[in-house]
């Protein structure tokens, strides 16, 4: 594992993250959607095996290379897992050239004052310190803005830099996503109260310690220009939040300097039954389109 060449590679080359970090809540969405019923399986560990086959296929095709992806996001039980005999982390970078990341969040509280904040994070620091020893490079943690209230979205961003510290503290490299829902019903307004209230807390992290930020594409292009410029960003990148591939490359080339972190916008069209050369036409397809959205800018 060579950080120095994994942090190059996160603050300035050329190509985006993909997001294979579903988790329990989301997981049996996702097999749906490449084809998997529910009634195929029973139980969380034939759920997450058929979900593991999944992202190692993904993980394994021709056009998943640190060529166009500079980097993953994981689940724990991912992270946990082998592809072509290696440990998941060992095998993106080492093999793909694929900076790996670890999602460590355990998922939302219900909604107060217009945000849900994460849940608590138990055992935290063992997951961290496991996460380390596979080669793992950074975490990243979600959180939802629904409405633009100032003391929930101040509450939020609070969240996530102290949890962000934390992480810090091992040394990886936190990803804050505090995520604005494409349904707000002023999504605008929250995206300013949330641009103030993260540049507050970027302006107060210590010297030399640095973030990545992962945002809802904002409304109004390059909203978040000032958030890419902070001298404390390692990068800030797209979430896709339910729009179509089509609708969230448009959006996302329209923001110089924000590259994608998208999950739904680029497995959407995989299926189980395909075969191997459709599979992998599919991803590369969308693959270059994403690319393409992160570095050619309108």
């Amino acid at each position: 594992m060579n950080i120095e060449k994994m942090t190059a590679q996160m603050s300035s080359k050329p190509g985006f993250i993909a997001a294979l970090d579903q988790s329990g809540g989301s997981t049996p969405g996702a097999l749906r959607l490449y084809g998997i019923p529910d009634s195929a399986y029973s139980g969380d560990a034939e759920m997450f095996k058929l979900m593991h086959e999944m992202r190692v296929r993904i993980m394994t095709a021709p056009a998943f290379t640190g060529d166009k992806i500079i980097g993953a996001i994981l689940f724990e039980g991912t992270m946990d897992g082998q592809a072509k005999g290696k440990p998941v982390p060992s095998y993106l970078w080492d093999d793909r050239g694929i900076v790996p990341f670890l999602k460590v969040d355990k998922g939302l509280e219900t909604e107060a004052d217009g945000v849900s904040l994460m849940k608590p994070i138990p055992g935290l620091d063992a997951l961290l310190d496991r996460a380390v020893g596979l080669g793992v490079y950074g975490t990243k943690m979600r959180s939802v803005v629904n409405l633009p209230s100032e003391s929930g979205i101040a509450a939020i961003a609070r969240q996530q830099f102290e949890i962000g510290a934390q992480i810090a503290g091992h040394g990886l490299m936190p990803i804050l996503e505090p995520e604005v829902s494409i349904k707000s019903p002023d999504k605008a307004g929250a995206e300013a109260i949330l641009r103030t209230e993260l540049t507050k807390g970027l302006d107060a992290l210590p010297e030399g310690q640095k973030v990545m930020l992962k945002l809802t594409i904002p409304d109004v292009p390059d909203f978040y220009a000032p958030l890419i410029a902070h001298p404390k960003v390692a990068r800030v990148v797209a979430l896709s939040g339910g729009y179509t591939r089509t609708d969230a490359c448009k959006r996302l080339s329209a923001n110089h300097g924000m590259i994608a972190s998208f999950s739904r916008a680029l497995l959407g069209d995989l299926r189980v039954s395909m075969s191997e050369a459709d599979f992998d036409a599919k991803l590369a397809e969308a693959i270059t389109e994403i690319f393409g959205a992160s570095t050619v800018k309108g």
